[in-house]
């Protein structure tokens, strides 16, 4: 996983650690942590952009492999924590701008999501012919979930225990993968919403301390908190193994699907509320049900509308705002693994 860059040179295991990496692991899982909130962004790409990746999936292998060191504990503690917290801050915010602001929010994901092609791309070259297989095979895999994808399911609630455990481990296996989003793949699966309504609700009750409403969220959480765990620990020596034994094609799959990703981001739609006597998740809705939904708008179904001329350019430029801040955050990565090598 060399190529996986920046990163600063390999240490010896007596070597101290540069302050410069501890705030890169950290800003690294800040980054993770909003990533994984929205739709489109690959919180591997954040911890490649922060120049700490294959520190991070190093360190998750080692661990679960039981190889208890040190330096993977603090490792893991460091950009888990950071992302933990990003979460519980941000996940109101998030769930509000979404609500009000979706085609701004949406075209902000798409850009931050291309910002990582630069950064991947990097770690390809020069490219080789399994690469390019490899980045084909994965585009044309997100576009082909992208095209099966269906409002309908994108808005479901299926929180069955198992449906939960599966929803977070296939959350955290993309989560660390650079190029798929977490927050994309949980969307597919119907667990987006409910998981972000848990972890707000959930937030809200612990500051409230209402003990009722925390066991209310925590019947939601728990499962997907072993669900991450399981996929972290499955996907993690998966990826380091494929990157070790066939690091371009498997770099170029990453490429891929970073590529094609944007495709089920389309951001102009908008939740219409269902009225009664239409079918809703495979129900006819009577008014009582009707009246209920439309007090809920984080439930409405979704239907693309045609933009105005200067929302239009608005996405534009928010698209290239996210774009910007990717290619910020690698500059940065790149920058202060430079003064970590040098330290």
């Amino acid at each position: 996983m060399s190529s996986l860059h920046p990163e600063p040179a390999a240490r010896s295991p007596e070597a101290p650690e540069s302050a410069a990496l501890w705030w890169r692991l950290a800003l690294g899982g800040v980054m993770m942590g909003l990533a994984n909130l929205v739709p489109g962004i690959s919180g591997g790409t954040m911890l490649v952009a922060a120049g700490v990746y294959r520190r991070f999936i190093d360190a998750v292998s080692d661990l679960s492999r039981l190889r208890i060191r040190a330096r993977p504990l603090l490792t893991v503690a460091v950009v888990a924590g950071a992302a933990v917290a990003s979460i519980g801050v941000f996940a109101a915010l998030v769930s509000e701008a979404l609500l009000q602001w979706r085609w701004g929010m949406y075209a902000l994901f798409i850009g931050l999501t291309l910002g990582g092609v630069p950064v991947l791309w990097a770690s390809l070259r020069p490219a080789t012919a399994s690469a390019w297989l490899g980045a084909a095979i994965g585009m044309l895999g997100m576009i082909a979930l992208a095209l099966v994808q269906s409002d309908e399911v994108s808005a479901g609630s299926r929180q069955g225990g198992l449906m939960l455990a599966l929803g977070g481990a296939a959350g955290a296996g993309a989560m660390i993968l650079p190029g798929v989003s977490g927050a994309y793949l949980l969307l597919l699966l119907g667990q987006y919403r409910p998981i972000l309504e848990a972890i707000r609700s959930g937030a809200a009750a612990a500051s409230d301390r209402d003990l009722a409403a925390m066991l209310e969220a925590a019947g939601t959480l728990v499962p997907v908190g072993i669900g991450v765990l399981l996929g972290l620990v499955l996907v993690s020596n998966i990826l380091r193994a494929m990157l070790h034994r066939f690091e371009k094609a498997t770099l170029g799959v990453l490429l891929g699907l970073l590529l094609g990703a944007p495709a089920g981001l389309y951001p102009f739609k908008q939740g219409v509320p269902p009225a009664a006597g239409t079918m809703f998740r495979g129900e006819i809705l009577d008014a009582a049900a009707a009246e209920a939904l439309a007090a809920k708008p984080k439930d409405w179904p979704e239907v693309r509308f045609t933009p105005r001329p200067l929302e239009v350019a608005g996405a534009i430029g928010m698209v290239a705002v996210g774009g910007l801040m990717t290619l910020g955050i690698a500059r940065l990565g790149r920058r202060a693994g430079e003064s970590g090598e040098s330290a």
